[in-house]
Formats: structure tokens, C-alpha cells, sequence
């Protein structure tokens, strides 16, 4: 099948509720990113890292150490699964499917309603950068490059 693209779409996170499930780098990775556009995010994982850690101390993030449970993905706008576990990124994809959530499966493309693109944000213009999920060292050059044209044009 021919690789579809996603539409550019950007969206106020400002008050709406974001899940996080998984707890490494990746997941704090994300929500950094994340931190850019909203404070209502929620990080669920058993085995979370020094990062995660590090800004549910500093008020950042609310952080839950424990297992997701279906219930805590009703009032979500989106979800982002960032677990090795396959089996449960499937199920948070089935459960958030059924209820409407967008929903992010970090190691299933196919699995993905919006790709987490690159971001790069300076005084009023944000940037995303996206290769439809295809080649992420190619989005961090591209990245690179926009933001060092940026800087010398703003």
C-alpha cells in the first residue's frame, strides 16, 4: 500500500487532558515536547524514568506509578502508548478507538490517528516536521535546518 500522508493539522492543547503511558525516554521525550502547549498531562507507568520523575517533582506533569486502567483514558483528548509492551499499546488502541480519543501507538504506525512530528517552536511560530513515520533522522535534519533558517531570519 502506497504511504498515506497526514494533514498538517495544529490544535490548542491548552485545556485538554493528555495520557502518557510508559514512563522511558521516549515518553519523557514527548512530554517535554508536550509542555510547549499544555500543562494537563498525565504520566502512567510502572517503571518511570529520572525525567519523569523530575517533573512530576517540579509540577509539570501529574504522575501515576502504577498500570493504565481503561478508566483513565475516558476524559482524554488524545493518548500516547510509549510502552514495549505490544499487547497493551493494542489494548489502549482498542479502548481509545471505541471511545474516540485520538491515540498515538508509539511502535505501530499503522496504529497512529496523528504522528508526533518534529517541533520547533521560537517567540510565535511553531513548526512540525513530519516523514509520515517513515525516517526519523531525516525529520531531526530537517528540523536542524529550519530552525537554524529561522533564527537567522527572525
Amino acid at each position: 500500500m502506497k504511504n498515506k500522508y497526514y494533514f498538517p493539522m495544529f490544535t490548542d492543547l491548552t485545556d485538554k487532558n493528555v495520557i502518557v503511558v510508559g514512563g522511558g525516554s521516549l515518553a519523557a521525550r514527548r512530554v517535554k515536547t508536550l509542555l510547549d502547549f499544555t500543562r494537563n498531562i498525565t504520566v502512567i507507568s510502572q517503571k518511570p524514568c529520572p525525567e519523569i520523575h523530575e517533573l512530576a517533582k517540579l509540577g509539570q506533569i501529574r504522575f501515576q506509578k502504577r498500570s493504565v486502567k481503561r478508566s483513565d483514558l475516558a476524559d482524554a483528548y488524545l493518548v500516547i502508548a510509549a510502552t514495549m509492551d505490544h499487547k497493551l499499546n493494542d489494548d489502549i488502541y482498542r479502548a481509545c478507538k471505541e471511545m474516540g480519543i485520538y491515540v498515538n501507538i508509539f511502535s505501530d504506525k499503522e496504529k497512529c490517528d496523528f504522528y508526533f512530528p518534529g517541533v520547533y517552536v521560537q517567540d510565535d511560530v511553531v513548526v512540525g516536521i513530519t516523514v509520515n513515520g517513515l525516517d526519523q533522522e531525516k525529520a531531526k535534519k530537517i528540523r536542524s535546518a529550519i530552525e537554524a533558517a529561522l533564527k537567522s531570519a527572525l
